[in-house]
């Protein structure tokens, strides 16, 4: 009996060592040292375990979760609006939705290696919980509001950064369009914004046609299409194109002077 009870206590310890390496090996992908381990590991218990093992949901990673999704939110929309300050609200908050998804977190999470660190109940457990994007977005948000009780906003900031970077990048190529190329250039050949007129509206109510000019500097062309944006983006590309052309007509100047 005593050799039973013997096996069965290092059987625990065991288990309770793989998952304090697992924990450890987390901390370095994440590229964060806990100061309090205790808030790393309630960030991975599932409400399922909670209920099942502890007894308690309350004791699940959910008000962690609640902490992370708000600070997420926040670092992600500062870090858009700091890297593209002539982007319109609009594209700023679909690009924040996309980057905090659930699927969008949960690849994170697969790259951190999160599932295996996941307490899950056995009816989670045997489904395949540990994989799927719910709860691993879930534990994503709860491992980084756990960060932000750790370490402070500076810390989660950073973490966060590091984490959404390429993200971020990804995301700006989407919604690099003409009218944003146009604006960043203007800026920085002639100190302005470029300026976006209406010109005419024709046709019925379900196929109108928009005609615009935009001006920018010296250059001004005019753009057509079924919905005023559209209008403004083939504008902007003649824009562009114009703007290009004058370049490079100098530069040939400059090179025969």
């Amino acid at each position: 009996m005593l050799q039973i009870f013997i096996l069965l206590l290092a059987k625990v310890r065991g288990v309770k060592e793989d998952y304090r390496q697992l924990l450890e090996k987390l901390q370095l992908r994440l590229g964060y040292q806990f100061s309090r381990l205790e808030l790393l590991r309630s960030a991975m218990v599932h409400k399922s375990f909670a209920n099942e093992r502890l007894g308690n949901s309350a004791l699940s990673n959910e008000r962690q979760e609640f902490l992370g999704d708000a600070v997420v939110d926040l670092v992600v929309a500062d870090l858009l609006y700091k890297r593209h300050p002539h982007l319109p609200e609009g594209d700023l908050s679909r690009m924040r939705a996309e980057l905090v998804s659930s699927a969008a977190l949960a690849a994170l999470a697969r790259q951190l290696r999160l599932g295996p660190c996941l307490r899950l109940g056995r009816g989670e457990q045997r489904s395949g919980g540990q994989d799927k994007d719910s709860l691993l977005a879930d534990a994503l948000e709860a491992l980084l509001g756990a960060v932000y009780l750790d370490g402070g906003f500076a810390s989660a900031y950073q973490v966060i950064e590091q984490l959404f970077a390429a993200g971020v990048v990804a995301a700006a190529g989407q919604y690099s369009d003409h009218k944003t190329r146009l604006q960043e250039l203007s800026q920085a050949r002639f100190g302005e914004p470029p300026q976006y007129r209406q010109l005419d509206v024709s046709g019925p109510d379900h196929q109108r046609r928009y005609t615009v000019v935009v001006s920018c500097g010296p250059i001004s062309a005019n753009g057509s299409g079924g919905s005023k944006k559209a209008a403004q983006q083939q504008a902007a590309a003649l824009a562009l194109a114009l703007l290009e052309q004058d370049n490079s007509i100098n530069d040939k100047r400059k090179n025969n002077d």
